[in-house]
């Protein structure tokens, strides 16, 4: 391939400063949230993208590999944040963002959070079992400590509701 033809390729898939902020922004929003970057650059690309893409489409604009989005356009479609669209005479599936983000941050609630803040409620109960078997002086330090962490578990708790109802209406 000549370099005007290697130019062009390399225009052809360039990222505008529009894609670069989108992109930028949900990195770093599914970054909190515990999702590889890869994720934030599907997703941040399909935000802003003007029309369908193929998978295809994302691996070469962001430079990613085929197992980073396929797993990536998985989970985004697992929650809801990605639909597969018809694209007329193409056999390849093509994708949008679904703009509906309560969707996915329910979803995400539902899945994730909950379940995870389960786990960590029964780790706490383990942790007060283990604290009864700890000396006296220690105990009372590990009991403050796991009290502590008990407030921060039915805080969160409480507010998973309310979030969830937030984020339906």
């Amino acid at each position: 391939m000549s370099s005007i033809a290697d130019k062009a390729v390399r225009e052809e898939v360039r990222l505008s400063e529009l894609d670069i902020e989108a992109i930028e922004m949900f990195i770093n929003f599914f970054k909190v949230i515990g999702l590889p970057k890869s994720v934030g650059e599907i997703y941040g690309l399909l935000f802003v993208a003007t029309r369908p893409l193929s998978m295809e489409d994302l691996m070469e604009r962001l430079q990613i590999s085929l197992g980073a989005a396929s797993q990536g356009l998985k989970l985004l479609r697992s929650v809801g944040a990605v639909k597969v669209v018809y694209a007329p005479g193409e056999r390849r599936d093509h994708y949008v963002a679904d703009l509906e983000l309560s969707k996915f941050a329910t979803s995400f609630i539902r899945d994730e959070l909950k379940p995870r803040l389960e786990r960590a409620l029964q780790r706490v109960e383990r942790m007060e079992s283990l604290a009864e078997e700890m000396d006296p002086k220690e105990r009372k330090v590990a009991f403050q400590r796991i009290d502590r962490l008990k407030h921060w578990m039915e805080r969160g708790q409480k507010m998973m509701p309310w979030i969830l109802k937030f984020l339906v209406t």
